[in-house]
């Protein structure tokens, strides 16, 4: 897997992008924008707590922030085993559509949508050390050399090589040949009309034998508290829900994360979302949140 570097001049001084910046960073180390709004506030907090003689003597208040949100980000995953056995059910990464904002509606606050922050790529990323993630995408996905790196993690370089080293390995080992957007698309696309038909066999045939379904409920709202395995046994699942969901409901086509996905909405409330890994033509992993906290970025 090619990741593009994402650019570093946004952090060289005070400027529009450099509060996007650090959400880009913090939403990639944390699978949530919600903590990663309170991560950069946090960092700016700090940064107007220095004396004004400290500020002053800082040569880069980009770079500043930058390694002050990388380290709230570590302090936060260390402690994010033990909240997410809290948690009620499967917990999910935060879905992001086109175009959030971070925490103004300025279109240079944005959040950037590649290929690191699909659905999938994220869920790897759960399962990394701390240190391991956060090497990995200061390096691999920001560009920022492992010195830099080193001081964040509070490690030498040439351990945080091999921690960048061991994350790209996992990544390789999970993700499947790449599938043309427009393919995942249409698989999509044909998912939704097998739904809204209840239509059990065009479901199956659309995934995967060895299919897995994960739902992120919170303990707020009704969702599968395990995963759901076998292609069958997902289709019947969502046949099922079809079958019983409320009058009213829209299924609509919307990018997740920066991939095909499916919005379902209910008396204008966003409800659903769901993410799909497509693995040629054929759906090898469904990941349907639907925790209203983790849904605000949806409100239409």
């Amino acid at each position: 897997m090619t990741i593009q570097y994402l650019p570093r001049e946004d952090l060289a001084e005070p400027g529009p992008g450099e509060r996007r910046q650090l959400i880009n960073i913090a939403y990639r180390l944390l699978g949530s924008l919600t903590e990663a709004e309170d991560v950069v506030q946090e960092a700016y907090a700090r940064w107007y707590a220095l004396p004004r003689r400290r500020r002053d003597a800082i040569e880069s208040r980009g770079a500043w922030l930058n390694k002050v949100t990388g380290r709230l980000c570590l302090d936060l995953l260390g402690s994010a085993r033990a909240r997410r056995e809290r948690y009620v059910g499967e917990w999910l990464p935060e879905p992001l559509p086109d175009g959030v904002p971070g925490s103004a509606d300025d279109p240079a606050e944005r959040v950037t949508l590649d290929e690191s922050v699909d659905m999938a790529f994220l869920i790897v990323l759960e399962a990394m050390t701390p240190a391991e993630r956060v090497a990995f995408i200061l390096h691999d996905v920001f560009g920022y050399p492992f010195a830099e790196v080193a001081e964040i993690v509070g490690r030498t370089p040439a351990a945080c090589r091999q921690l960048a080293s061991s994350a790209r390995g996992r990544l390789r080992a999970a993700r499947p040949p790449e599938t043309p957007a427009a393919g995942q698309a249409s698989v999509v696309r044909d998912f939704k009309r097998a739904w809204e038909a209840k239509d059990i066999g065009a479901l199956i045939g659309l995934l995967d034998p060895g299919a897995t379904a994960t739902a992120d409920g919170g303990g707020v709202v009704g969702a599968a508290l395990e995963p759901i395995e076998g292609g069958e046994r997902i289709a019947r699942h969502f046949a099922d829900l079809a079958a019983r969901a409320p009058g009213g409901v829209e299924v609509l086509e919307r990018m997740v994360n920066g991939r095909p996905g499916l919005v379902f909405r209910q008396d204008g409330d966003v409800v659903t979302v769901l993410a799909f890994e497509v693995a040629g033509p054929r759906i090898r992993r469904i990941w349907a949140v639907r925790n209203p906290e983790k849904l605000r970025a949806w409100a239409l």
